[in-house]
């Protein structure tokens, strides 16, 4: 490990993830600041509420890359493949989504970068991708059944570190997947706030009548 290099990704790996794609788009397309709309929040879910799905797609899209380009191209362009290094990279990637430096460190709330960054991961390790493909799955059934964005979002954050556990995986990338949980739970506290009160807004299928 190139101390020098490490320091170097983990700053640009920030960076990168400081970029505030729905910010950028709100404003572009619709001359808006989307911190003052829907939730507030910088991230895809309130994209798609405010700016629409079309838009909404793409800042998921985007912010996705965000957290795998750091994991693959940055950590290989550094010779940083080790599981300390990716971990550090990883991190400093989501911070950047999270608490962006571009707009007064108020970001996104982490999931879809998170998403991003286990791809990444999942190309270095092979193991990773069970887990991966596993921690989707919990997302999308949740999401299905009950139409909370967050509260799959929750659950899915919290089953990442359980199966790291439960797949013996090295103690850097467990430690990692608790980290990113953490983020993503502290960053949904006004959700689960809403969650409890019955008063968080739910995407309604065709197939489930509105309850």
């Amino acid at each position: 490990m190139n101390l020098l290099f490490l320091i170097i990704s983990a700053v640009i790996a920030y960076l990168i993830g400081s970029i505030p794609v729905a910010y950028i788009f709100g404003r572009v397309l619709k001359g808006l600041d989307i911190r003052e709309h829907g939730s507030g929040n910088m991230g895809a879910t309130n994209a798609f509420r405010v700016l629409g799905r079309g838009p909404g797609t793409i800042v998921l899209i985007l912010d996705i890359i965000k957290g795998i380009i750091p994991v693959t191209f940055l950590a290989n362009a550094f010779g940083l493949t080790d599981a300390l290094s990716l971990v550090i990279i990883v991190v400093a990637a989501v911070a950047g989504h999270n608490w962006t430096v571009f707009l007064g460190f108020r970001g996104g709330k982490g999931m879809a970068t998170s998403l991003g960054v286990l791809i990444g991961l999942a190309i270095q390790f092979q193991v990773l991708r069970i887990i991966l493909l596993l921690v989707t799955a919990t997302w999308l059934v949740l999401f299905l059944l009950f139409g909370y964005v967050s509260f799959a979002s929750i659950i899915a954050a919290v089953v990442f570190p359980v199966l790291m556990v439960a797949f013996l995986e090295p103690l850097a990338l467990i430690i990692m997947s608790i980290v990113l949980c953490i983020f993503i739970v502290f960053r949904h506290r006004s959700n689960i706030k809403r969650l409890i009160k019955g008063q968080e807004n739910r995407v309604s299928f065709p197939f489930r009548k509105r309850s």
